[in-house]
């Protein structure tokens, strides 16, 4: 195996409608913490078409906001509010692009109640994995969309994975 230039994800970017507001979503329903702010409101935003061009953002376009927060384990989010005259609903899982980011939990019946609460709304009750590389016994998934209508997973995988007999290589668990 040749050596990668690559090491691992650093963050997920997030478009959020109100940067305070999803704050209060993530660190209620995943007990997210602030590490920085980027840019905040009380800042100029930045804007222009260097902005544009570097971020490929629509024309007109101003990045309001900034902030880098964390969960436990893993990547970091990277939250952005931008202020643009063209803005659209988050994809559906089966359009182009990125479609979901997810979360690994020991208990995803307390994972479940605790986004609820913050706001979300699950599509689904945990299911068992769908696919056979993934199933086991206690091996459960579900999705849901936070408030501003980006899609999360969460999932428990406490079993091992049929995947795991033949191959080395494994997904990445706390």
């Amino acid at each position: 195996m040749r050596a990668s230039p690559v090491h691992g994800m650093d963050h997920v970017g997030i478009t959020v409608p109100d940067i305070e507001a999803a704050t209060r979503f993530f660190t209620a329903a995943f007990d997210a913490e602030v590490i920085y702010d980027s840019k905040t409101l009380s800042d100029a935003p930045d804007e222009g078409a260097e902005t544009e061009q570097m971020l490929n953002l629509f024309p007109g376009t101003k990045v309001a906001a900034v902030r880098m927060v964390k969960l436990r384990n893993g990547p970091g989010l990277e939250l952005f509010q931008m202020e643009s005259p063209e803005q659209r609903e988050p994809v559906r899982p089966s359009d182009y692009g990125l479609q979901h980011f997810a979360v690994y939990t020991d208990d995803i019946k307390a994972a479940v109640a605790q986004f609820e609460a913050a706001g979300g709304t699950m599509f689904s009750e945990p299911q068992a994995f769908m696919f056979g590389p993934e199933e086991g016994d206690g091996n459960y998934f579900c999705y849901g969309r936070t408030p501003w209508g980006s899609v999360i997973e969460m999932l428990s995988i406490p079993s091992p994975m049929p995947y795991e007999k033949g191959t080395p290589l494994r997904r990445w668990r706390p």
